[in-house]
């Protein structure tokens, strides 16, 4: 099992969690074929939308490769690779929550492979990724928690 985060902007994130699916590298489809049923995907949006200027900079989805088929849909004149994904319930989370626990974010000039738009990832940040998106939410302010308990 492998894991991938995907660079998508949070708008083609949220279509793609809506039908199901993953799509990658502007609908290509060598990134879709190095992943394998049960390899673990999440999407890292920067901005809201492709061409837009309004950054995001959240984890947006998370889920797991369901099956080994990829296929080319038709939307016209774009005809993108896609294959299924089975996407968690999850809320998205802020680069800035985690980025001083992921090993992602120790190399010097990181954000710099986030221009390859897919990337492997290390099985630890996925699963810090996906535990933040997936569980209890915490409060920003955990000493109020604390003294209302």
């Amino acid at each position: 099992m492998r894991f991938w985060l995907g660079v998508v902007s949070a708008s083609h994130v949220r279509r793609g969690v809506e039908l199901g699916i993953a799509q990658v590298h502007h609908g290509k489809r060598a990134g879709l074929a190095r992943m394998a049923p049960g390899d673990g995907l999440v999407y890292y949006s920067p901005k809201d939308e492709l061409r837009g200027t309004v950054p995001c900079r959240q984890f947006t989805a998370v889920g797991r490769i369901a099956d080994g088929e990829i296929w080319q849909a038709d939307e016209g004149d774009f005809r993108p690779f896609r294959r299924r994904v089975d996407w968690a319930d999850a809320r998205p989370v802020p680069l800035a929550d985690l980025t001083d626990r992921l090993l992602l974010t120790r190399a010097p000039n990181w954000g710099y492979a986030l221009r390859r738009g897919l990337l492997p990832l290390e099985e630890a940040d996925f699963l810090l990724i996906e535990q933040a998106m997936t569980g209890p939410m915490r409060s920003a302010h955990p000493e109020a928690e604390h003294r209302s308990a």
